[in-house]
């Protein structure tokens, strides 16, 4: 029985859900400069932002941290509709509406944390918390914006991986050492000139080791892409794979010079905040890389001659080649 009286469209939820993934990067980049420009307590209360005013006063600290909050209302809406969406898709589909009522959830930790953090006065940790938890949710929505993209033939049928089992487990690490260079660089911003607020807490350890730490694991991130880049042309994997991989490696570089080009800047916010919108399309190209990795029989048939196209000179290697 159907809770909601109209239905939607196939391609309506998949155009909802590309929202949703547009928003909460967003969200990521603006959260940024509001950290950056040290706009962190521009609105000192919360929901309201200062006492019983909702809006903000006319300066640039508080007019910053309030269009972060109108971002935030924008992705709260944003995440509704999606979720009512996939309820009211017809035809309707768990492996849609679970990702839809994943966004709900975050949205709720969202605003809780986004709270505690304006009332502890930009606790750090709280802070890196709710830092990390808008990629989780952002992770969220691609997986949902993907889902929606797969005809409903390929509902509950167990997904088929184009890749050994071996590249599984190495994409995965890769996107586990993402996840390790992510943190350790929320600790660095926390312990740094750009904690959000000239007189808030910091991090109780020295900003330069912890730098020098962050720079260490991005190393092994690179180096693990380039074995991965290497390891998934040697495996003549599908064309789509192939250029997915290529462009978080590409992407990587790019990261590691804007990364010492803060470094021996001194922290300049401009060059910081390309490195979070950098970071951001990280997460956004290494999720769909592993999204990439398995197929269904149904999507494996209507898919683009090209997208399956291996790499030059080659043929797919089928899953598990390679092992003994």
């Amino acid at each position: 029985m159907r809770l909601l009286r109209y239905t939607v469209s196939p391609r309506a939820v998949r155009t909802i859900a590309l929202a949703a993934v547009v928003s909460y990067a967003l969200l990521v980049v603006t959260g940024g400069a509001v950290r950056l420009t040290g706009s962190g307590l521009g609105c000192p209360d919360w929901p309201t932002c200062y006492q019983h005013q909702v809006t903000a006063q006319l300066s640039f600290h508080p007019m910053v941290e309030f269009l972060n909050r109108l971002v935030t209302v924008a992705v709260s809406l944003i995440s509704v509709a999606a979720f009512l969406m996939a309820l009211a898709r017809a035809p309707r589909r768990k492996d849609i509406t679970w990702p839809a009522f994943g966004l709900i959830l975050g949205l709720v930790a969202q605003i809780v944390l986004g709270g505690l953090v304006v009332l502890f006065k930009l606790n750090p940790y709280l802070v890196s918390l709710h830092f990390l938890l808008t990629f989780a949710v952002l992770a969220t929505a691609i997986a949902m914006y993907h889902r929606a993209g797969l005809p409903d033939e390929a509902a509950g049928a167990q997904p088929s991986p184009l890749v050994s089992r071996d590249l599984l487990w190495l994409s995965r690490l890769l996107i586990s050492v993402l996840g390790l260079v992510t943190i350790l660089g929320t600790v660095v911003t926390g312990s740094g000139p750009h904690a959000g607020s000239p007189n808030t807490e910091r991090y109780p350890i020295a900003f330069r080791d912890i730098a020098e730490v962050h720079a260490s694991i991005a190393w092994l991130l690179l180096g693990l892409t380039a074995a991965a880049l290497f390891a998934f042309h040697h495996a003549r994997a599908p064309e789509l794979v192939w250029r997915r991989i290529r462009f978080f490696f590409e992407l990587a570089v790019v990261q590691g010079a804007l990364g010492y080009t803060q470094y021996f800047l001194h922290d300049a916010a401009v060059v910081v905040e390309f490195h979070l919108a950098g970071v951001t399309m990280l997460w956004i190209t290494a999720i769909g890389l592993y999204l990439s990795l398995h197929t269904h029989p149904s999507e494996l048939r209507m898919r683009r001659e090209d997208e399956l196209r291996p790499s030059p000179g080659a043929a797919v290697t089928p899953a598990g080649a390679g092992r003994r």
